[in-house]
């Protein structure tokens, strides 16, 4: 029988061969996704261990560094104490000085208070003594012209009385001459008033005679109806005419009695007008004489006024230059104080700030001008016209702080360099952070380092960074762009490779 041979192969179809063209193609992709797996994890595990073994050393290393800059800054530390010693003595001593010159100068200043307060209190002793002497005097003065005007006063006094009472002398004499004389014209007024009632008596008589014989007919008859009216009249008013009769005899003798008391009045009247004119006389004159005394005395009040506004002037001026010294010396007080204070806070300041001073500033503390010498020769070449004298006058008040504006200077330029060398060095760091940081995401694999735009991450030989569609054609005037590179670590390449 014949062997039976192999089959023969049938060839395979277009879409056969595209499926089989498309398995293979999946197959490639499934590898190549497993072995971007197991790369990636191989990176993962060997950046970690990176890490470990980074940190580890990083201790060891910061522990040994530690050790170093323990031993440096021991001996540093040795060696500021040293210098602190030395400066500690030295302003030890320096503040000793001070100190005695401070308490000598306090000992002086106390010795010129109390030479002071003496000689202050020494001449308002001498003013109050002047003051009282003055015043002593000026009683004195007042006093004795208060006993000449009361001398002259009780002469003139004295002088008034007795010429007074010699014209009431006068005047009584007077008055009894005057009444006197009055007696006598009354006397004769009398008998002259006597003589002629008794004629006029007689005259009336005989014409009294010669009516009645006319009338004594006619009287007759009336005499009788009078008669006969009269009875029954004193009948009716007998009581009567017994009280008219005693009240007559009593009028007469009253109107005696007032005849003579208006007489005695009218010659007292006279009198007292008399008097009344003389004592017009004296009053105006004393008068006169009281206006000069008042008018003395107001003048003499006047000067007492002055004198007492002069001394209450006085004493208000010398209060009130007892207060200005008082306040101007609290001020002084106050202000020297304050010096004291602001002082002792300078050297508290000199003491924080010496800590921070260099070994060679603690040696040199006042360091020579700095200065180049063409700067020191343009100064030397000034005029010295050019100096008015009240610069000249400012120079002279301030050559005395010359050392201190140098350090000032001094420490002021170098505020300024470090103040520069620190921005300096904040730029360096922002730099190297960045350089850092840059560093580390190329390093790392994370979210937030695939999301960003990274030259370090390149999958399938290609980077995340965009590339430029074309490119503009360069002339020979155009300058040209600065040329980008691709920087790829060793490690990457290396773990491909194996």
């Amino acid at each position: 029988m014949p062997k039976k041979g192999k089959k023969a192969k049938t060839p395979l179809s277009d879409e056969e061969q595209l499926l089989l063209f498309q398995q293979k193609l999946l197959a490639e992709e499934e590898m190549a996704k497993k072995k971007e797996r197991l790369l990636s994890q191989f990176l993962k595990d060997k950046l970690a261990k990176e890490e470990h073994s980074s940190a580890l050393n990083l201790n060891k290393i910061n522990t040994q560094w530690r050790t170093v800059l323990r031993e440096v800054k021991t001996r540093e530390l040795h060696k500021d104490i040293e210098i602190l010693s030395q400066t500690f003595e030295r302003v030890v001593d320096c503040k000793d000085s001070v100190i005695k010159s401070l308490a000598k100068d306090l000992s002086e200043a106390e010795q010129q208070h109390a030479h002071a307060l003496c000689s202050h209190l020494h001449n308002t002793d001498q003013l109050l003594a002047l003051q009282r002497c003055r015043l002593s005097l000026l009683e004195e003065s007042y006093d004795m012209e208060l006993e000449a005007l009361t001398e002259e006063f009780e002469t003139e006094r004295k002088t008034i009385i007795d010429q007074h009472e010699k014209e009431i002398h006068y005047l009584q004499d007077v008055f009894m001459a005057m009444e006197q004389n009055y007696i006598d014209s009354e006397y004769e007024s009398k008998l002259e008033f006597q003589g002629m009632w008794d004629d006029l008596k007689n005259k009336n008589l005989e014409e009294k005679h010669f009516l009645r014989l006319q009338l004594e007919n006619t009287v007759e008859d009336l005499w009788r109806r009078f008669q006969d009216a009269l009875k029954s009249y004193t009948n009716t008013t007998e009581d009567q005419k017994v009280a008219f009769e005693t009240l007559k005899v009593k009028d007469e003798r009253s109107s005696k009695e007032i005849e003579a008391q208006m007489k005695k009045i009218q010659r007292l009247q006279d009198s007292i007008t008399i008097l009344k004119g003389k004592i017009m006389v004296h009053s105006r004159e004393s008068e006169e004489q009281n206006q000069y005394i008042r008018d003395d005395k107001e003048l003499v009040l006047v000067q007492l006024r002055k004198l007492k506004a002069q001394r209450t002037q006085a004493r208000g001026i010398s209060q009130e230059n007892l207060v200005k010294l008082t306040l101007e010396s609290n001020a002084t007080l106050k202000a020297l104080r304050k010096i004291v204070d602001k002082g002792e806070k300078i050297l508290k300041l000199a003491e924080i700030c010496r800590k921070f001073e260099t070994e060679e500033e603690k040696v040199l503390p006042f360091y020579s001008s700095g200065l180049t010498p063409k700067e020191q020769g343009e100064i030397e070449e000034i005029k010295p016209e050019e100096l008015t004298e009240e610069l000249a006058k400012v120079i002279a008040n301030y050559t005395g702080m010359e050392n201190f504006w140098k350090r000032y200077n001094k420490v002021k330029l170098e505020q300024l360099s470090l103040q520069h060398r620190r921005a300096q060095l904040l730029e360096i760091n922002g730099k190297l952070r960045e350089m850092l940081k840059q560093y580390l995401d190329g390093i790392s694999v994370s979210d937030e380092v695939l999301s960003q735009l990274n030259p370090l991450f390149i999958i399938n030989h290609r980077s995340n960074l965009p590339q430029p569609l074309f490119t503009h054609p360069t002339q020979p005037g155009d300058k040209q762009p600065p040329t980008t590179y691709n920087i790829i670590e060793a490690a990457h390449v290396i773990s491909h490779i194996l």
